[in-house]
């Protein structure tokens, strides 16, 4: 009987293999004509493309998909960090430098785990994280350092939008009358936000339930079709 081989430092070592993949990638940089093209700029559609294609997976609960698009995920995280290993004016930075970072941020962001703070349950390290990372803010500067608004990114949909200003609006104890929409606004603009704050008020993302919709119209339109063409 063949006994078993000790288990390589690769087997045994968590992320190790993230460690062929940064390899892989810098193969690809040099020697793929395609790969060694790509910018920060051309790679963008690509993130957000991969990230959309994972939160497919997800809904769909297809666990074997989930790991793939996952994958194309990281992917993307580790392209871009080669490409900008590869700056020389100072703004460059590796897969290291920002594995670095957010790993210092989880720290500094958790010292109920990582230091000596105590906490009551999951509402306290959420109001803590969220004390953390305005100082955070402050302490960086910037036009809107301060702002209650500091770093909700403007480009992502519009639902997820309308949800992630209102959340962070009522953390900030901005009156409820804010939210009513002016009349400048069209009637569908104010139903349509009026609906998101609705949701958001009863715990559930309206992306997501459109979404959901959406994709349920989806599946009525496919069979709809195969009758007809049946």
């Amino acid at each position: 009987m063949t006994e078993p081989t000790a288990g390589r430092a690769d087997e045994a070592a968590p992320g190790a293999r993230l460690l062929e993949l940064v390899q892989v990638m810098d193969a690809l940089r040099a020697r793929c004509p395609w790969d060694a093209r790509q910018t920060h700029e051309s790679l963008m559609p690509y993130l957000l493309e991969e990230t959309y294609e994972a939160v497919d997976a997800l809904a769909a609960g297809d666990q074997a998909a989930v790991r793939e698009e996952l994958g194309d995920v990281l992917l993307q995280v580790v392209f871009h960090a080669r490409v900008a290993q590869e700056r020389t004016d100072g703004t460059g930075y590796t897969i290291d430098d920002i594995a670095e970072a957010i790993t210092d941020k989880l720290k500094r962001r958790h010292p109920h785990v990582f230091g000596d703070v105590s906490v009551s349950g999951p509402d306290e390290v959420k109001r803590n994280w969220d004390a953390i990372k305005a100082a955070e803010r402050a302490a960086a500067g910037g036009a809107e350092s301060g702002s209650v608004l500091a770093g909700v990114p403007l480009g992502q949909p519009a639902l997820s939008l309308a949800t992630q200003l209102l959340r962070r609006a009522e953390r900030a104890g901005a009156p409820a009358e804010l939210a009513a929409e002016p009349a400048e606004v069209s009637e569908f603009g104010r139903e349509l936000f009026a609906l998101a704050n609705r949701a958001r008020a009863a715990g559930v993302d309206p992306e997501l339930e459109l979404r959901a919709a959406a994709l349920a119209y989806a599946d009525r339109v496919r069979s709809w079709a195969a009758g007809e063409a049946g």
